[in-house]
């Protein structure tokens, strides 16, 4: 897990949102091709979009919902537990960073920030690897 971790810099400094470095960290364990989790998760940084819910927390419900989701509205058998992971998710990013919503992880109304971006996309990359697929470091 720790080589995903360590692409962090390398990958947020080429351009890469907070987003887009976790749920492109696992591309090869999530069977989709890098580029495409790339462009679908574009719009989702800088707090999605605007100072909202952590881009990086984003990437991790992105990553559960692409690990654990049959892909079949028809069998509506996966939403019950992609949802009880997301919450998991969530749950242990707030634990660890603060909280989920990008504006107060950055201080902006406190000055009192909690965790950098590429902080916040390790933490993501961890639990990521943990929770949904069980590595350790």
């Amino acid at each position: 897990m720790e080589n995903r971790v360590n692409k962090v810099e390398e990958n947020h400094a080429k351009g890469y949102n907070c987003c887009q470095c976790v749920v492109c960290a696992y591309s090869d364990l999530l069977g989709v091709d890098e580029e495409i989790l790339f462009k679908v998760s574009e719009g989702f940084g800088l707090g999605m979009g605007m100072m909202g819910t952590c881009g990086a927390a984003t990437g991790m419900f992105m990553a559960a919902g692409l690990k654990n989701s049959a892909g079949n509205p028809e069998a509506k058998l996966t939403k019950p537990q992609t949802m009880a992971l997301v919450k998991e998710l969530r749950e242990e990013f707030e634990k660890r960073v603060g909280s989920l919503e990008c504006r107060v992880i950055k201080g902006v109304d406190t000055g009192n920030m909690l965790m950098s971006c590429n902080d916040c996309i390790k933490e993501g990359i961890r639990i990521v690897g943990e929770k949904l697929f069980g590595l350790e470091e």
